[in-house]
């Protein structure tokens, strides 16, 4: 084959795909202008599609006016307060250590003793049990650190919260 051939070739194929896309367009555009009428009609019988839009464009708020009867414009609550998730209830010490003291006791922060480091738990074990369990439930401000009540959930059983600091304590010894 010549160059001269190959030359026609490319021509021919680039005006054949030219052709191609230009009546794809064509149709595209044909469709379109066809169909749209059709389309808008079922949007507009479409009740969904009404009260999506109207709910778009619905003001943000409204404004109360003195000496008119605003009694409409009641004060309706955020609708993310009521959708709040609680958080799940831990069922013994392990998972409640895994849920709520792991926080501050997996990363030592806050002057919070690592788990599983004898050092830095072996002054609070000599203070005894009784006075773990005691900042444990009750929160404490010492000199190193603070620690939140109950680990800042309030919502667990100081049973739950005796068994986390058995598991961490465990770990220690």
């Amino acid at each position: 084959m010549s160059k001269q051939e190959d030359h026609h070739f490319a021509n021919v194929f680039s005006a054949v795909i030219g052709i191609l896309v230009t009546i794809a367009i064509v149709l595209f555009a044909l469709a379109r202008h066809i169909g749209g009428p059709f389309q808008a009609a079922q949007a507009m019988a479409d009740k969904a599609i009404q009260a999506d839009v109207e709910q778009r464009v619905a003001p943000v708020g409204a404004v109360a006016v003195a000496g008119q009867d605003n009694s409409a414009l009641a004060i309706k609550a955020a609708p993310s307060a009521a959708a709040a998730p609680a958080a799940a209830t831990p069922h013994n010490g392990e998972e409640t250590f895994n849920a709520v003291c792991t926080t501050c006791h997996g990363a030592g922060i806050a002057g919070a003793p690592k788990y599983g480091d004898h050092a830095a738990w072996a002054p609070r074990l000599a203070e005894g049990k009784s006075t773990l369990y005691q900042h444990a439930l009750q929160g404490y401000q010492g000199k190193t650190g603070v620690m939140p009540a109950k680990g800042g959930r309030t919502d667990l059983s100081d049973d739950l919260i005796r068994q986390a600091v058995d598991y961490m304590t465990k770990a220690a010894q």
